[in-house]
């Protein structure tokens, strides 16, 4: 009982972040329809779930299984394919707020260090946003803060049952994305936090070699059941679409490196805003000497990948950049937990509390109401909701053939084959409706093909575009709807082919 009163604060405060936590993830969660990236990864869970053979059905475009693997489970319990894959991520960034809690605890040897940073993780509006989405992101975020709290805890304490779980979660974060390997990667970074004033420090130092080692070996040997696919040496051929292989980098160095640190640091300013940054990085000038070494391991947690993903990025999206923001968010709850207990001007801590999540909130406000005008990433909205990998139009194209296949058989054709929007939606929700034929035809040519002409003499068939502003003119085909993509000047338009006769 005496437990509970002393913590009565802390339970409180956790039971509140819980609540809101929930809230915001799932306020609205299918008001945003899938866009393209989640259709792809949707679709693998689908036939990974009923076919055994395919359940490395991801690495066919050279990505990892963990995501399609926990969301073919999802699946058995929830009937609306799109949300089983958005609460697989939702269920992750549970995961990482928690870990954020106990990440600023331990670091910094602090709860209310833990409960601040675990409140940015909630209202930051890089985490709310792919919270809510059927991605990878918020699986590979939740892997690395586990990861390097777990890092922090080997080198503190150096035992045999830390290097165990730290080796099953790298090994979680390998098959989950690439992006994992930073857990191996900078593990050096592990030693600013090691004392090398203890007497016995070389024998420590060796014993933390040891088992540092062992979870990296245990990583790869989780990393290597993908070998028992044929595609496994499809993930290093992707790898080098997004990043260039270094005998591709070494030609050109530092060519594109300014332009991917611009664009890079427009992301982590837009998301993060500008208060938020500051707490961020003005916490290395705050506290003196105490737990500079910590703030330094925190800063560079997140310099390492910024700066290799600047000079090696080829192909870049803002979602890249979310992982590496992580220790950032602790680095800030160490600002704001100075502000809290060592100034005394109610106003100043009042002030400097309501300037950070002010503009957090404002921005978290448009994300859950009206994301297409959100002050987020650019990139980010134009893919969402506004160019032409959003889904607009997708859920009442959808509706509108389930509907005209009740009582006879229709054909439905779209544009693009593998990661086109329309193909895999309507293989999503209208695969096991039998009275609906359809095929992806790529490219989309000038005159239509000729057998959707002599099918449209013996059933009604449908063209759905997902770019187009229009159908080529010589198509006889007859608009019957075309949907705006958010505030963007992208359209979804379904057609109806006309017969010959």
């Amino acid at each position: 009982m005496g437990i509970i009163l002393r913590n009565r604060k802390l339970i409180l405060i956790s039971g509140l972040l819980f609540i809101l936590y929930f809230a915001t993830r799932l306020y609205n969660i299918l008001d945003l329809q899938m866009f393209t990236d989640e259709a792809i990864y949707t679709r693998w869970s689908q036939i990974a779930r009923f076919d055994a053979n395919w359940r490395f059905i991801s690495l066919t475009d050279g990505k990892q299984p963990s995501f399609v693997w926990i969301n073919m489970v999802i699946m058995r319990l929830v009937d609306d394919p799109l949300l089983a894959g958005r609460l697989v991520s939702v269920g992750a960034g549970f995961v990482g707020m928690v870990g954020m809690f106990f990440l600023g605890r331990e670091i910094f040897k602090n709860s209310s260090a833990g409960l601040i940073a675990a409140s940015l993780y909630l209202v930051y509006p890089f985490t709310l946003v792919y919270d809510r989405m059927a991605l990878y992101e918020s699986l590979v975020a939740a892997s690395i803060i586990w990861g390097i709290l777990f890092h922090v805890l080997l080198i503190r304490r150096r035992r045999l049952d830390m290097a165990l779980v730290l080796g099953m979660i790298i090994g979680f974060a390998v098959l989950t994305k690439s992006s994992g390997f930073f857990l191996i990667y900078l593990f050096p970074l592990s030693l600013l936090l090691f004392d090398f004033r203890q007497n016995n420090r070389v024998r420590e130092f060796i014993k933390w070699v040891a088992l540092a080692g062992l979870s990296a070996l245990m990583a790869y040997g989780f990393y290597s059941v993908l070998r028992l696919s044929p595609f496994f040496h499809i993930v290093s051929e992707k790898n080098g679409v997004f990043v260039y292989p270094f005998h591709d980098w070494i030609n050109h160095p530092l060519e594109f490196f300014r332009g991917n640190w611009n664009g890079l640091t427009d992301w982590l300013i837009s998301y993060s805003t500008v208060p938020l940054l500051i707490a961020m990085f003005g916490s290395l000038l705050i506290g003196g000497k105490k737990y500079l070494r910590e703030k330094i391991f925190l800063l560079l947690w997140f310099v390492f990948p910024f700066i290799a993903l600047a000079m090696f990025g080829r192909i870049l999206y803002p979602r890249f950049i979310l992982f590496m923001t992580m220790p950032l968010l602790v680095l800030a709850s160490f600002s704001l937990t100075h502000i809290l207990e060592n100034m005394k001007n109610k106003i100043v801590i009042t002030g400097a509390f309501v300037l950070i999540f002010g503009f957090l909130v404002r921005s978290d406000f448009y994300v859950l109401t009206d994301l297409s005008r959100a002050p987020i990433a650019k990139a980010d909205t134009d893919q969402f909701v506004n160019a032409w990998p959003a889904g607009g139009g997708v859920r009442e194209i959808v509706s509108f053939l389930r509907e005209e296949s009740k009582d006879k058989e229709i054909y439905v054709a779209t544009e693009g084959t593998f990661g086109s929007l329309p193909t895999y939606a309507t293989e999503i929700y209208l695969d096991e409706v039998k009275n609906i034929k359809k095929r992806g035809i790529w490219p989309t040519e000038s005159q239509i093909p000729e057998d959707l002409v002599k099918k449209a003499e013996k059933m009604r068939v449908f063209y759905v575009f997902n770019d187009s502003k229009e159908a080529p003119p010589s198509w006889p085909v007859k608009l019957l709807s075309k949907y705006q993509k958010g505030i963007g000047n992208s359209y979804m338009s379904i057609y109806e082919v006309l017969p010959s006769r």
